[in-house]
């Protein structure tokens, strides 16, 4: 099944455990946290609806009870299905298991960084570059806390650098799109990583890449969180 709207199926990462986040935000999961007095997920709904979006799954794991309970089963023209995990399967085992619910095409994204992409503009590239797959990435003024992706001249993905190498750079944004056949062979008995295990031996089949103007928000940490929650304030 797929989204009639937009095109495919979108299946946001909403599981993690949010260890860093702790000391400021504890009772609920990270994707909940609270920016611009409203949850941090909502932005990312806001823009599928934007971009015409009908079906998302959200990947649910730590605190899976409570996203649902706050997000149910609609959010404005979004149908809202959940995969929630048992055990905590990575990103990459999250996305397998859900991938099970989706043919063709699926629009992955972190539930836990926004870059203001547009999500159609971003669809219509990826079918017109003919890449198999595509990751969206920003450019950052400094790719210390993120590492880097190393694109060709025809903006072809050809690696990934660890984190650490300060100064700017292209990294990765946290929106994929992935043929769900791609997802399905990954088991789900174990945790897997989609950007340190799956997407590095992809490659080889042909990831291209979307530059994205950003900025990159991410609100994984405290630091950062409370830059977000800044960032939100000054609109």
């Amino acid at each position: 099944m797929s989204d009639g709207g937009l095109g495919l199926t979108a299946a946001m990462l909403c599981g993690g455990l949010g260890t860093r986040l702790r000391s400021v935000v504890s009772d609920r999961s990270k994707v909940m946290a609270e920016v611009g007095g409203r949850p941090f997920l909502s932005r990312l709904l806001d823009d599928l609806v934007a971009a015409g979006g009908r079906r998302v799954i959200l990947c649910t794991g730590h605190q899976a009870s409570s996203v649902q309970a706050t997000l149910g089963a609609v959010y404005g023209p979004l149908t809202l299905e959940y995969s929630k995990e048992e055990t905590p399967l990575g990103t990459g085992g999250a996305l397998a298991k859900a991938s099970r619910l989706v043919d063709g095409e699926l629009l992955a994204m972190n539930g836990d960084s926004y870059c203001g992409a547009d999500l159609r503009a971003l669809v219509a590239q990826h079918r017109a570059s003919g890449a198999l797959s595509t990751l969206a990435v920003c450019q950052v003024a400094d790719a210390t806390a993120f590492g880097r992706v190393t694109l060709d001249e025809n903006d072809r993905v050809l690696g990934f650098a660890e984190k650490g190498a300060g100064g700017p750079g292209w990294v990765n944004a946290g929106i994929y799109i992935v043929p769900s056949d791609w997802l399905r062979v990954v088991p789900t008995d174990r945790p897997m990583s989609l950007e340190r295990e799956l997407l590095p031996t992809w490659l080889p089949r042909g990831v291209g890449a979307v530059r994205i103007a950003g900025p990159l928000i991410d609100i994984g940490t405290p630091e950062s969180y409370a830059a977000a929650r800044q960032a939100a304030a000054a609109y």
